[in-house]
This record gives C-alpha cells, sequence and structure tokens, in this order.
C-alpha cells in the first residue's frame, strides 16, 4: 500500500473514530468484519464494481509519504477560540463558492457542508433543492436497510425437500452476492443430508417468489444491474470473474438452479429432469442452507463498489422488514417509512429504486448530509457501516483512481460517488487540518460530461481537506 495513503488513511481513521464515538464505538463493532479490515488489505481495492458509469481504477505507484504530526496534533489540540463560527463560514464560502461555480458542475448545482460534531452547517446553496442523486442514493437505502435489520442480518439461500426427500426446492432468500463457492457449500450440505436418507434421484425446481413486480429496473437490460431476483449466483453476471460494467444474464434464476442441479450430479445426487420454477410446497421443511455475509458488510460492499445489485437487494430486505412487497414500488414505501421514522428531513426526496439508476429518484443535499450525521452518531452504532463503506480517496472503491497522489483530499476524503449521463454527484466526510469532521454533499445537474464535472466535485471535497 503507498505510504502516503497509509498515512492519511490512519490520521484520518483516527480523527474520523474520535469524533463520531468518544472513544467507545471506534473500538470494535459489528461494522468491524467489512471494510474496516479491507482497509487493512489491499485486496479489498480489488473487488468487482458495479455503479453506473464507474470505470474500474487503475493502480498507481507509490509516492513519499509526507510528515503526520500536522493531523496527529490536531486530534488533541483544542480548537481555535479566536476565530468565530461566522468568520469561518465565511472564508469556506469565499473558497467553496469559485469551485462550485465551474462550468464543468452544468447549469444547477447544490451544496451542503455540516461539522459533525456541532451539527452546524457552515456552508450551502441550494440545500434544500430536490436533485436527482444516482448513486448517492445509496446512502439512504443504506441507511434504512441497516435501523430495519440490523448490521448482523443474514440473507439465506435454502434448499427445502418433500417428506420423502425426493422432490427438493432451491429457495432464493435474496442475496446477489450469492457466489459458485457459496452454491457448491450449498450442494456439499444438500448431498451429505441425502445420502443420510438414501436418497441418490430428485426432481429440482427453484422458488423465486419473495420478490415481487417487475425483474427488469426501468432502465431495462443494461450491462449495470441484473434482473432483480430473489435468486442469483455472481450478480448475475455471465461471467462471475468480471468487474464493472458487464454482460448480464436475462435469467439469472434460472442460470442458478441448473448450475445447483450440476452440482448436485457431480456428487452422486441426479435430477430426473431440468430444473423448473415453482414454489416450494405446503410441508416441505429445510434441508440445507447458506447465509450471506453480514448486512454491514453487504452495505459497505455496496457504497465502496457503487454495487447496483447490492442496493437493490437492501432495498427489498428493507421492504421484507416493513411488511411490504418485495418490489420496487415496495423498496420505495419502505425506504421512506424508516427513514421518516429517523426523523430525517424528506420534503421533496423519492426513492424510487434503491441503487440510483432511475433518474426519478429524488434528495436534496441538506438530507445526504444529516444522514451522514445520523451514521456518525454514537447513539446509532448499527449505521457505522455507512461511514465505513464510503470510498477513500486515492485508496479505495470508486474514488481509487480521482486523487492524485499530492492531493490534499488523497486519504482524507470518504465519499460515495454517484455517476448518470448529465448528473454527477459526491457526498461524503472528510477531517479538516485542525481535526473536524465535515459532512458534505455536492449535487450537479446538466453537466457537460464525467470528465469535466468528476475532478470539479472532487477539488470542491479537496479544499475542505485542506
Amino acid at each position: 500500500m503507498p505510504e502516503v495513503r497509509t498515512w492519511q488513511l490512519a490520521s484520518g481513521a483516527a480523527v474520523v473514530g474520535l469524533a463520531l464515538a468518544a472513544g467507545a464505538v471506534a473500538a470494535a463493532g459489528p461494522w468491524d468484519s467489512g471494510q474496516r479490515k479491507a482497509e487493512r488489505q489491499w485486496a479489498a481495492a480489488q473487488s468487482p464494481v458495479g455503479g453506473a458509469h464507474h470505470e474500474r481504477p487503475r493502480p498507481k505507484s507509490p509516492a513519499p509519504a509526507p510528515s503526520a504530526p500536522g493531523v496527529l496534533a490536531a486530534l488533541g489540540a483544542p480548537r481555535a477560540a479566536t476565530v468565530s463560527a461566522p468568520k469561518a463560514a465565511a472564508d469556506l464560502a469565499k473558497v467553496l463558492a469559485p469551485l462550485l461555480g465551474d462550468p464543468g458542475l452544468g447549469t444547477v448545482r447544490t451544496a451542503c457542508v455540516v461539522d459533525v460534531a456541532t451539527g452546524r452547517r457552515v456552508y450551502e446553496k441550494g440545500a434544500a433543492d430536490p436533485m436527482t442523486p444516482a448513486s448517492t442514493i445509496k446512502i439512504a437505502t443504506s441507511v434504512a436497510a441497516l435501523s430495519a435489520l440490523g448490521p448482523d442480518h443474514h440473507i439465506p439461500t435454502t434448499v427445502v425437500a418433500s417428506e420423502d426427500a425426493r422432490s427438493l426446492t432451491l429457495v432464493g432468500g435474496g442475496d446477489p452476492t450469492l457466489d459458485s463457492a457459496d452454491l457448491r457449500t450449498l450442494a456439499d450440505r444438500t448431498a451429505r443430508a441425502l445420502r443420510a436418507r438414501g436418497v441418490t434421484r430428485i426432481r429440482l425446481a427453484y422458488d423465486t417468489s419473495l420478490y415481487k413486480g417487475p425483474l427488469r429496473h426501468p432502465i431495462g437490460p443494461n450491462v449495470n444491474i441484473s434482473p432483480v431476483s430473489a435468486l442469483m449466483v455472481g450478480e448475475g453476471r455471465v461471467d462471475e470473474k468480471s468487474t464493472g460494467a458487464a454482460a448480464r444474464s436475462g435469467d439469472p434464476a434460472g442460470d442458478a438452479a441448473r448450475a445447483f442441479g450440476r452440482l448436485l450430479t457431480e456428487r452422486g445426487v441426479a435430477s430426473s429432469a431440468a430444473p423448473a420454477p415453482g414454489r416450494a410446497a405446503a410441508g416441505t421443511r429445510p434441508l440445507a442452507r447458506v447465509l450471506s455475509e453480514p448486512l454491514s458488510a453487504l452495505v459497505e460492499r455496496a457504497l465502496t463498489n457503487s454495487d447496483n445489485d447490492i442496493a437493490e437487494a437492501l432495498a427489498r430486505q428493507t421492504a421484507l422488514a416493513a411488511g411490504e412487497e418485495a418490489s420496487f414500488a415496495g423498496g420505495e414505501r419502505a425506504v421512506t417509512g424508516q427513514l421518516k421514522r429517523l426523523g430525517l428531513p424528506l420534503a421533496g426526496a423519492r426513492f424510487a429504486d434503491g441503487s440510483g439508476l432511475n433518474r426519478e429518484d429524488r434528495l436534496t443535499a441538506g438530507l445526504l448530509t444529516t444522514l451522514l450525521i445520523r451514521a456518525a452518531d454514537p447513539a446509532h452504532p448499527e449505521l457505522r457501516p455507512v461511514l465505513t463503506g464510503l470510498p477513500v480517496a486515492g485508496f479505495s472503491g470508486t474514488l481509487q483512481s480521482r486523487y492524485t497522489e499530492t492531493s490534499p483530499g488523497t486519504g482524507l476524503v470518504r465519499a460515495k460517488t454517484g455517476t448518470l449521463t448529465g448528473v454527477n454527484t459526491l457526498a461524503g466526510t472528510v477531517v479538516t487540518p485542525d481535526g473536524r469532521l465535515l459532512a458534505f454533499a455536492f449535487l450537479a445537474a446538466n453537466t457537460p460530461s464525467r470528465e469535466a464535472a468528476q475532478p470539479a466535485l472532487d477539488r470542491l471535497a479537496a479544499a475542505l481537506a485542506s
């Protein structure tokens, strides 16, 4: 890992830990199984990317590490009492206003910057104006899912059997991260249970009835998202090892069931026919199952890699927890209701999907910063994966290649990216030179190109760190 990133990441993480949890929740928590460990292992940055218009970042060579004392000293240093809050806000406005006026940010720009410790807005422009958020809506989806289900929730994939164990049904629980290794484990467990009963020939069906409504996202067939099915392997990618935008299966559930049938055959359990879709019959009993990683890790993966398939699953899991139909419409109702229960400012907000691919989505810059502040609240440790999952500038996920080695934001900016044609957004947290943690959201519409808009957004976030 490049030394500059190691130092800035470690310094930033220390500040975040102190600012968020007063030394208590930073030490441990359910989120520790995911991105926090991944940041200590470079391999985490090589995991698949799933967002729209997010390209796989290119590795960069190490740069010399700067001296750390400036940031580290700020951790224990008292805030300067000679600078008043209004003057500090005015000074910040002088820096941000010209950057927000960059032509690369199109014709409509909104912004909100908040001091996390005090909750005070230190800069805003159109912070209450609803905008198309693109993938920054995944922050809201994640907050809703974690608050509804908790960070330790696991999504099951189950095999149920008839009384004589000769009719099996593979039941999808909605885990898009189910992979070939998981499917082999499930086949091992199933074959072992069948051998114990003396069964070597079965009929296989598969059940996707947990999810309702259209399988296809409103954008239609797209390399950035698979049909939203309760059963899939490798996010429905034709090549499970592919990353980023990639060819997707038109029938991910059928593909998963056929692969499972082949695995059973290899283990001495033959099928009398090809797997057929159908609901598990009444009276069937669980025979074997596998579980997803905890929801905390799924949230972190969705945010770090802007993973649309996981985000849509999170919305549907929220719907199931709320007693709503697990569909696009049910997910919208459930996410809205969950955020309303958290007392968040939802005026003008709309959650037409969980991923941000839908241009009917609406969020305000003010809501995005409030979501981040809520995730930082020591009273809500269940929401911490929202912060630990944010990509780190110059280090991980969709921000790995967007900051130079010498940028003041490298390692100190953690932010969710959002990119659709003509829409570019960035929302996250940044550690300032005096050790403050700021939450920010910058949203731009009618942008000329991502090549022009993304550097402009990155300069805004880096200015907060400089």
